[in-house]
């Protein structure tokens, strides 16, 4: 909360200056301001410089001027367009709260004056909070999950207007709807939602999805705005949901503001001569690529409307990191999803990762490096001592390899049969990773076919599937519907896999929030979702317990969750049985863990169980048990 100073009122927060005062002087004059960004800051962060981009025409022509107790002026830069400037604050630890009046003069003459906003940061900002192994992720695409304001739908503003029966376009869900059902989220067992990017998206088409951002600094008007962005991580986090936000640092769209006036000749990567990146992960780290071929995977352009960023420009490089840190303080996130992560410059990657996690030491990132190779992913991971020295801060990458193997061990691959021992394979790779268990693992995302599609609609393949995200090493990340069986092509369709959740709009007939109009089979699987990620939210042995397992035999996997604090012993016993037929048991083979104990618990029905010498486990079932 900001104080009241000399008579300013108190601010909720500087993104309600959403449109800073700006006065011209008396003397007419050929500058002005657009853009000054971030409009404000927060007092008492760990690294206290903030470098504020200042945009409008013939800016540089001026000097700017601070009087402020506390906040000293102690640098100006200019690049090569005059339409910009680059000013570096310095926010002593003692400031008050306040806005800050800027000064633009010509000589002694003042031009223009522009207020900058000083807030105080929420207490234990610092050391807040983030997404573990103890958490369990639900990831939605806002526009496809609920329309809560059908006044928003579409916007005068903005090309792409309302067009629900295509496939690509925008289809009214927004904020207020996430808010409108963050209960029924919760009460499925998941405590973190990632949406995806909520950023202003003024593209003619497919703005729908968020990734090539408009506008760094302004939520989009169709899903809300910033304040009630706000809102909605606030009453999320009161009924014990997180929120991760997700970020794209590698492109912007090419409807940003910025490319009607880029504020250098090398802000973008290819700036002439369209070039599109090769996907090729690999040649970051291979030690025979080309340098052309490294180049052209970090600076093409990922399409035609997302021009390619150059971090390597320092001023681009401060505001991406500024930009980062400003959505954690003003929103109160939990964590963040970087998006195409590799795809940036990598020192760059390493700086951002570091102040971040510098300014937020619990803070849990997770990076997207879409690559089924752990090697690949486990260069990024922090604390990995990679062969060229590269040092990365980041906590958490998402787990491709553990997904792929999902779908292998149940339905096969290129002609082979199902085989669980690709689910062995991908954990026995653990050891690449400096944190395996702080992995994020998925059954699927926003850019992959539905997984009960994926698995050829075999609801009980459906249940194994989900039974391995709650139950191995990692933090289970779940895509929305995935509880209600959604379909979708098994081919890459991007506007059908994001389809509209049942019930998120007032026409709709069939609703998940409430069961009215589900098939019994969708309902059976919302209960089982719900049964087993509200257990997961309470059992530790799946939060910190090692992960023990042993050779798939006769297509049948098993592996434990084995907690000793000292105090008591935390023993789960997971049982996964692909067969289509039911298998026995030689329980005697799991006796280093069993310890002869006598009985468990059937997590999903209850019930107590003996454990004879020979356990019989029905065809495609999976046992959870809590060994007594």
């Amino acid at each position: 909360m900001s104080a009241v100073i000399a008579g300013i009122p108190n601010l909720a927060s500087a993104s309600e200056i959403e449109t800073a005062t700006t006065k011209n002087s008396t003397q007419k004059s050929t500058q002005s301001i657009q853009h000054l960004e971030p409009s404000s800051w927060w007092i008492g962060m760990k690294h206290p410089e903030v470098q504020l981009m200042v945009h409008g025409k013939n800016i540089s022509e001026l000097t700017p001027h601070i009087n402020y107790r506390g906040v000293s002026l102690r640098k100006v830069q200019r690049s090569d367009n005059p339409n910009y400037l680059f000013i570096d604050l310095h926010i002593a630890e003692n400031t008050v709260a306040g806005i800050v009046n800027i000064v633009f003069k010509s000589g002694d003459k003042t031009i223009l004056t522009h207020n900058f906003s000083l807030e105080n940061r929420r207490p234990h900002s610092a050391s807040r909070a983030s997404f573990t192994p103890s958490d369990a992720i639900y990831l939605i695409v806002p526009d496809r999950f609920a329309n809560g304001d059908s006044s928003n739908d579409s916007h005068p503003d903005y090309s792409d207007k309302l067009a629900r029966d295509v496939a690509g376009g925008r289809h009214g869900g927004d904020i207020q709807g996430i808010q409108q059902h963050i209960d029924y989220i919760a009460n499925l067992g998941f405590t973190m939602l990632w949406p995806t990017p909520l950023m202003e998206n003024a593209m003619a088409v497919n703005s729908y999805h968020g990734y090539a951002a408009t506008d760094f600094y302004k939520i989009d008007p169709r899903f809300g705005t910033n304040a009630s962005y706000k809102e909605l991580v606030a009453s999320a986090k009161q009924k014990g949901v997180g929120m991760i936000q997700d970020i794209v640092l590698n492109h912007i769209g090419s409807n940003h503001w910025w490319m009607k006036d880029l504020p250098s000749n090398d802000w973008l990567n290819f700036p002439k001569k369209y070039t599109e990146t090769n996907h090729i992960r690999s040649t970051l780290q291979d030690i025979h690529a080309a340098q052309s071929d490294k180049k052209k995977f970090t600076d093409g352009w990922f399409v035609k409307t997302m021009p390619d960023m150059n971090q390597g420009n320092p001023f681009l490089a401060n505001y991406l990191i500024q930009n980062t840190l400003w959505w954690i303080e003003y929103a109160d996130l939990s964590g963040l999803r970087v998006d195409t992560y590799s795809y940036s410059d990598k020192e760059f990657l390493a700086r951002w990762s570091q102040r971040i996690t510098n300014e937020y030491p619990n803070l849990n990132i997770v990076g997207e490096e879409w690559s089924m190779n752990p090697n690949i992913v486990a260069y990024w991971q922090r604390d990995k001592l990679n062969h060229d020295g590269y040092r990365s801060y980041m906590p958490s990458m998402m787990d491709f390899s553990v997904y792929q193997a999902l779908h292998t061990s149940l339905i096969g691959d290129n002609g082979k049969p199902a085989d669980m021992m690709s689910m062995y394979d991908a954990i026995a790779n653990d050891f690449i990773y400096p944190h395996p268990e702080n992995l994020t693992i998925f059954e699927g995302n926003h850019d992959t076919p539905r997984i009960f599609s994926a698995l050829n609609q075999d609801i009980a393949l459906n249940k194994l599937a989900l039974v391995m995200l709650a139950t191995l090493r990692g933090i289970p990340q779940m895509f929305y519907g995935s509880e209600i069986l959604m379909t979708s092509p098994t081919q890459r369709d991007d506007g059908k896999v994001r389809g509209d959740f049942p019930g998120g709009w007032n026409d709709d007939k069939i609703n998940a929030f409430t069961g009215e109009q589900l098939s019994s089979a969708q309902k059976d699987m919302q209960d089982f979702v719900r049964k087993l990620f509200n257990w997961r939210k309470t059992e530790i042995a799946i939060h910190q317990g090692k992960l023990i397992h042993f050779l798939p035999e006769n297509n049948c996997y098993v592996y434990f969750r084995l907690l000793d604090s000292g105090k008591e012993t935390r023993k789960i016993m997971v049982i996964i049985n692909r067969n289509a037929l039911a298998t026995e048991l030689d329980m005697q083979r799991f006796q280093e863990l069993l310890q002869n104990a006598n009985s468990a618990r059937d997590v999903m029905s209850g019930q107590t169980m003996p454990l004879a010498a020979q356990l019989k486990i029905d065809a495609k079932t999976a046992l959870i048990l809590e060994v007594k």
